[in-house]
């Protein structure tokens, strides 16, 4: 069986952590990148430079030209497109689109991505009506023909887990948590 072939809509914070981890990986690969918003040189400096995971040193990485980025040898495609039915995923081969943009996060329009030619979309954020999953939690409830999901927040993969434990242990009647988080371009 060959590579999983993903593509990544918004390649702000959790879009270049989701890259990080498929270049490490064997068993997946990165072919296509949207970003309406960030040139190819931008991308590619916020990749190399992460202020908490620290400088890339995996592979080279660098700008081909406006449309493509090269991780070591590996040519990754960069679109600029603002909506996501427009985004030839097919041409790329990408099958799974992790939509991390923050904005596409119901059905109707992360379903938008599958008419570019994606066949499964993972929200990256909260949804108010694609089913969430959280590994460690009810991953289990997974199923295949599921076409788009949402990975639930940020804060939620933090809690839930251990959340989770501690209810199945000693159960959990009522609960309170703080989250802190650093501004981005959608703190209103």
């Amino acid at each position: 069986m060959g590579k999983v072939k993903i593509g990544i809509n918004g390649f702000g914070r959790i879009g270049r952590l989701v890259a990080r981890v498929i270049l490490q990986r064997d068993d997946v690969e990165l072919v296509a990148v949207n970003d309406p918003f960030i040139t190819t040189d931008y991308m590619t400096y916020m990749f190399k430079y992460d202020s908490v995971h620290g400088q890339w040193k995996h592979h080279e990485l660098k700008v081909k030209d406006d449309k493509t980025l090269l991780f070591g040898e590996k040519p990754v495609t960069v679109f600029g497109v603002r909506n996501p039915e427009e985004i030839p995923w097919a041409e790329t081969g990408a099958e799974y689109v992790v939509e991390s943009t923050g904005v596409f996060t119901d059905k109707d329009k992360a379903a938008a991505h599958l008419k570019g030619g994606a066949k499964k979309v993972i929200i990256s954020a909260p949804s108010k009506d694609a089913p969430m999953f959280v590994v460690g939690v009810n991953e289990n409830e997974y199923k295949p023909e599921l076409n788009i999901v949402s990975n639930a927040s940020c804060t939620t993969n933090c809690l839930a887990p251990l959340a989770k434990v501690i209810h199945d242990k000693f159960g959990i009647v009522e609960g309170l948590m703080t989250t802190v988080h650093s501004i981005t371009g959608i703190v209103n």
